[in-house]
């Protein structure tokens, strides 16, 4: 236990603030979407949150709208008038009772596309600042060269040992071309202390090298430890300009959201296991990690974190705004809307399958943290 308390001591010095950054970051633009759009079409926003719970601190804008932060920063929302709480069910009590000109700021009573539009928004939002920040990161960073171009050679490494150099080209392993950084990986991680046929382009001229992948242990998000060989090299980057940066960003957002659907797709199917599934602790654990390697890797965590809660918030779940989105589907196809009734049991049955998952992943962090 002491050993634990030691850890969660020195984790706090680094790792909370930064999970507090990436978070409230996320989470904040997301409600900021919900807000624009609301705002847009002249929806009273009566409120606007960062964390549940008790206000800690917080003003009021000239339109009413009290911003606050609040004591449980795991989450936030945008209350807007005739809601009933901060999922947004309708309060048809308070909404009876409200005058003509009152009624027309309730996001309730706007045209069903109003009401869609600034649902999808938050999503949305998230999307587009994982965008931004992956293309941001590409234009400081650059991309990876292709085919591969050593960067640098690690001390002590199977690259050092044959003398691998600065600037030398890998053209192909073993007769198989390298095309990309990703096609060496694919070579050397499943090949620890295997003998290898390196060919290589130095200064112009071909040559070729044997050399022996180093045998390391890598820990899987799982708990698990598998075996992989390393080359000891970094990939030089070459410059990327703002339209390419952008595209790159939606590529590999695309490629988040294919691959996490994917994913749940197997697990639903079971071909995969849920202790992939990370919850806050998991999250809190990877922000003080990715921290200690740089502030630009934080932001870009703020990017993956993004896309995953705008992909989450789309799923058609009541309590989640892809629940009302499907709500507002049933709404135009029948032209009317549910049932308060059957809303409620939807939003029952949605809370209780959020809060399952959610304790899923929170067991599946203690798991892999040995705390359980």
């Amino acid at each position: 236990m002491p050993s634990v308390l030691a850890d969660v001591f020195s984790w706090s010095l680094l790792g909370l603030p930064a999970f507090l950054f990436v978070i409230t970051f996320v989470i904040f633009f997301h409600e900021l979407g919900h807000f624009a759009v609301a705002r847009f079409f002249g929806v009273t926003v009566e409120a606007f949150s960062i964390g549940f719970g008790r206000e800690l601190f917080g003003w009021t804008d000239r339109l009413g709208t009290r911003w606050k932060l609040c004591l449980l920063p795991l989450g936030g929302y945008v209350k807007f008038a005739g809601d009933a709480n901060a999922a947004s069910q309708p309060d048809e009590e308070e909404m009876r009772d409200m005058t003509p000109a009152q009624r027309a700021g309730v996001l309730h009573y706007k045209p069903l596309y109003q009401r869609a539009l600034v649902v999808a928004a938050g999503p949305i939002a998230n999307f587009i600042l994982g965008i931004l920040i992956f293309a941001g990161v590409f234009m400081i960073l650059g991309k990876p060269s292709e085919p591969p171009v050593v960067n640098d050679v690690l001390a002590d490494s199977a690259a050092a040992d044959v003398g691998l150099q600065q600037g030398d080209i890998i053209r192909f392993i073993d007769g198989e071309t390298i095309a990309t950084y990703a096609d060496l990986q694919a070579v050397i991680g499943p090949s620890p202390g295997k003998e290898l046929r390196l060919g290589i382009e130095r200064a112009g001229e071909p040559l070729e090298i044997l050399v022996t992948p180093n045998t390391v242990e890598q820990d899987l998000p799982n708990g698990e430890t598998v075996t992989i060989g390393r080359l000891g090299i970094t990939n030089a980057a070459v410059p990327v300009g703002p339209v390419e940066a952008v595209q790159r960003g939606v590529g590999q957002t695309w490629m988040m959201v294919t691959g996490t659907m994917s994913y749940l797709g197997q697990m639903i199917t079971g071909q995969a296991s849920p202790d992939q599934l990370a919850g806050p602790l998991g999250i809190a654990k990877i922000s003080g990690d990715v921290a200690a390697q740089g502030f630009l890797y934080l932001v870009n965590l703020a990017g993956i974190l993004s896309i995953s809660i705008g992909l989450i918030n789309l799923f058609p779940i009541p309590v989640l705004d892809g629940g009302h989105l499907l709500y507002y589907g049933f709404e135009a196809v029948r032209g009317r809307p549910l049932g308060e009734r059957a809303q409620e049991v939807g939003y029952r049955l949605g809370l209780v399958l959020v809060l399952s998952l959610m304790l899923l992943a929170t067991f599946n962090d203690l798991v892999r943290f040995n705390l359980f």
